[in-house]
């Protein structure tokens, strides 16, 4: 018997497990997270005898006698202090390392009451922050600081929650002391747990699966097969694809080691393993593929039935060849960006339950409620309707989480045997089965005349989509509409190939494609501008588009576009820098090229409250405090008198993804439009008490041209953003600071959209530096602890400016225009240019070699 004292009170456990284990699933303290069970992340921070330590590091046997607080145990005047110090500045997104990271301020703050920034970096260097990039975390707990240290009271503050205010997101508390519930939080009277058998091989035939032994084991309850998959046993993001296998079946080939071949169902988490272990499979081990080159060969085995070409573009405009000829510069070059990891802080997790007549009720953390329902219907063969899901907090996404992952599993389990299932994904299970950033290899030829206006470019880009379709078409879609960069020159040819290989799947990964081919575009740029003998800057100046111009891809800039504006902004922190490096860039709002798009919201009026129904995901963009903002603007009411309602497919109507930076614009116009229903009958005099159990439904959809079209000016997407970047480097290659401009149209809320940038850059820092993703001949080798994710001491000072375009409300959405992906493009390109400058070296690959971070790590 192990004994410890807990929050205050004594409490004795049987087994030598993990404190972590015991604190989430003994003792139901759940504030303490699981994001990566080995360490690395710091979710599962705890005071042990007043010394923050990580639970997941520690038995009970080495704890006896010892005190042990949790977020739950903290003193309610911390409690009080730390929810408004994080709430107001902004300090949370997902939320999921938050109160890891409160308690690691608290162990700081317990030994010195004026910690200086560095001190705070230093005290949370240990907590992984993947959404914010640490910069208002500082201001939070610097803020606590104060407030403990002044004995000041919490100030009585009210806002409007009108568009430009910093309202405090509605969901901030209860990921702040970790009262708000991911799944993984959530248990259930009899809930059983399963976990898949993986591949062990990229490509292997499946010969055998036998489960007898596992089947004996006393926890095991059943061991599905392809066999007990009722419906269709493939699945897919894009349901006119749909080439993901749910189970690989017996006779079989296997394309990933993340394939999953059988799916245990136990009573207990504990036994999982031990079940796995005992499933026998057979297979005949074939030669993987796992280069764009060696998918492409002549003779090369076929990946799916159609060939080993997932998507092919081609898109033309002008005469690109004959311009290029008449160029006075030309600059042609190789550019290599590789596989890269989400590294999300919350693993994939789910519960699925039966519901109902012949129904299964779904808690999940993806990204759309309802192509979950619409995947797990077809799988399962019956009608969407039986299909019910509800979306719990998720703990980051950054496109990783579009995809089925465990819904589907557990939803098949809960199926078969009537009962509640969970699954979830270990942190080493997530690295390996999710799907990535896409690898690329591409080559990039731009042209310009003697005096540095762009002429012509053209590019080839190969796209490493891996195992299985997920998203890699409109990836790749997006990298060739982007490719030619916010200039103003017409004559492109822009050919991409998305390539299926035995790698795992690449899909959506916040940049969405545009990451890689700005890299490659604004490297260019930067060699051309050396020929020509003028700045980064001014090359950039020169050929920036503006109101009226034409963009590469012929749709015409809008009267809210804002790029040269974004560009003066950052000029003189160019200029005055010793080493600087810029980058300006564009990124689409929705979908676009004549898919179909569409955001939904029902406004209605209950128990004398306006609730807004989206089933718009939040993965730590803030999306209910967008809608609760854009619904106190419309109506002119307080936000204490709305409630953003979670996603739930019984509740709220479909809002579409949460992907390609398109909520914050089509469901922050279908809001408005819904709530100026409900503002007309107000406005005619009738009280929101008339209106009790009234609903306003409001839809917007977009109208685009697909990707190859003969229009002169084709609309390819509903709006862009823009934005520029500055990266300052020290003499030694150290990143100083960075300085970034972005025009993403009307701010719903700036300490928001500030804290959307600085986590956008931090990403793209750690893309661009000292992020990899290790794999071997097709098998993942990369840890968490070894991806190279930036901590709070490594990240510089960032300077966001906030730029906006005179016709600023010259649009739909009061002017929003989103900045989620955004965010994230700009960084590597600054960066490539500040190397650039520092050395004349071109670094043409990422993460970029022979820099200071490269020398540290390899030290």
């Amino acid at each position: 018997m192990y004994s410890l004292v807990v929050n205050g009170k004594t409490e004795t456990c049987s087994k030598n497990k993990k404190l972590m284990d015991f604190l989430r699933e003994d003792l139901r303290l759940t504030g303490t997270k699981d994001g990566c069970n080995q360490g690395s992340c710091g979710a599962c921070s705890v005071l042990i005898n007043g010394r923050v330590s990580k639970a997941c590091l520690f038995t009970l046997e080495k704890l006896t006698g010892k005190e042990i607080v949790t977020i739950e145990g903290l003193e309610p005047r911390q409690k009080e202090v730390y929810a408004y110090a994080f709430a107001k500045t902004g300090a949370v997104q997902c939320g999921y390392c938050i109160p890891g990271i409160v308690i690691s301020a608290q162990g700081l703050l317990n030994k010195k009451a004026e910690p200086s920034d560095e001190e705070v970096r230093k005290a949370i260097r240990g907590n992984i922050c993947r959404c914010t990039g640490y910069v208002k975390i500082i201001e939070a707990i610097q803020l606590a600081a104060k407030l403990f240290r002044e004995e000041l009271s919490i100030p009585a503050e009210q806002s409007s929650g009108k568009l430009g205010e910093d309202l405090k997101r509605v969901d901030a508390v209860e990921k702040t002391l970790g009262t708000g519930l991911y799944v993984d939080d959530i248990t259930l009277p009899d809930m059983l747990h399963a976990s898949a058998v993986r591949s062990q091989y990229p490509r292997a035939k499946v010969v055998t699966i036998n489960s007898a032994k596992a089947l004996e084991h006393p926890d095991c309850v059943s061991v599905l097969t392809a066999k007990d998959v009722p419906g269709n046993n493939k699945i897919g993001h894009l349901e006119f694809i749909s080439d993901w296998d749910v189970l690989i079946p017996e006779g079989e080939i296997t394309r990933y080691v993340g394939d999953a071949v059988a799916l245990v169902v136990s009573k207990n988490r504990e036994s999982l393993e031990e079940i796995r272990a005992l499933v026998d499979v057979t297979y005949e081990e074939l030669i993987p593929m796992i280069t764009c080159e060696e998918a492409l060969a002549e003779g090369a085995p076929q990946i799916h039935e159609k060939g080993n070409i997932l998507s092919h573009e081609h898109l033309i405009r002008g005469h690109a060849d004959e311009q290029l000829a008449k160029s006075k510069y030309v600059v042609t070059q190789h550019y290599s960006v590789p596989i890269n990891e989400h590294a999300f802080m919350e693993p994939e997790c789910a519960i699925a339950m039966p519901e109902g007549e012949a129904g299964i009720l779904l808690y999940s953390a993806g990204q759309s409620i309802y192509d979950e329902q619409r995947e797990v219907a077809r799988m399962l063969g019956v009608d969407k309707e039986k299909i019910h899901v509800q979306a719990k907090l998720v703990g980051g996404g950054f496109g990783g989480k579009e995809d089925m992952s465990v819904q589907h599993h557990a939803s098949l389990a809960a199926w078969c045997l009537q009962k509640p299932v969970k699954v979830l994904l270990s942190r080493q299970e997530s690295l390996m089965i999710h799907p990535k950033r896409h690898g690329m290899e591409m080559d990039f030829t731009t042209g310009c005349d003697e005096e540095g206006h762009l002429t012509a470019m053209k590019a080839v880009i190969y796209a490493d989509t891996g195992a299985y379709a997920s998203l890699g078409g409109p990836v790749l879609q997006r990298a060739c509409t982007h490719a030619a960069g916010p200039y103003k020159y017409q004559h492109i040819d822009v050919e991409g190939f998305a390539v299926y290989t035995n790698n795992p799947p690449a899909g959506a990964f916040r940049g969405f494609g545009v990451c890689q081919t700005a890299f490659a575009i604004e490297s260019n740029l930067n060699l051309l501008a050396e020929k020509v003998g003028i700045s980064q800057w001014e090359i950039r100046y020169k050929n920036a588009v503006e109101q009226g111009d034409s963009l590469p891809n012929g749709q015409l800039v809008s009267k809210n576009a804002a790029l040269k504006e974004t560009l003066l902004a950052v000029k003189e922190a160019y200029e005055t820098a010793e080493i600087a490096g810029i980058s300006c860039f564009f990124k689409n709002s929705g979908i676009g090229v004549g898919l179909s798009d569409v955001g939904r919201c029902i406004v209605s009026v209950e128990e004398g409250k306006v609730h807004v129904r989206t089933s718009a995901a939040c993965i730590g963009q803030g999306m209910a405090t967008v809608t609760t903002q854009v619904a106190c603007e419309t109506l002119d009411l307080p936000p204490e008198m709305i409630i953003a309602e979670a996603p739930d497919t019984h509740r709220t109507p479909d809002s579409g993804t949460t992907t390609a930076s398109r909520q914050s614009l089509f469901t922050g116009e279908a809001t408005r439009r819904a709530a100026m229903q409900l503002r007309y009958e107000l406005d005619m005099g009738r009280a929101l008490s008339d209106l009790e159990g009234q609903e306003f439904y409001g839809e917007y959809s977009a109208k685009t041209d697909p990707l190859i079209n003969d229009k002169k000016n084709p609309v390819s997407h509903a709006g862009y953003g823009y934005a520029s970047e500055v990266a300052v480097l020290d003499e030694k290659g150290k990143v100083e600071k960075f300085v970034a401009a972005y025009d993403m149209g009307q701010v719903v809320n700036p300490k928001a959209a500030q804290g959307q940038i600085e986590g956008g850059i931090v990403m793209g820092m750690g893309y661009a530096l000292t992020e990899k993703f290790v794999m071997e001949e097709g098998y993942v080798k990369a840890k968490y602890a070894t991806l190279g994710l930036l901590n709070a001491t490594q990240v510089p000072p960032i300077e966001t400016i906030l730029v906006q375009a005179k016709n600023i409300h010259d649009g739909l959405a009061y002017g929003i225009k989103g900045v989620g992906e955004l965010a994230t493009i700009p960084t590597a390109p600054a960066l490539a240019g500040a190397y650039y400058a520092l050395d004349g070296k071109l670094r043409p690959t990422l993460p970029m070699e022979d820099t200071f971070y490269q020398k540290r790590i390899n030290k």
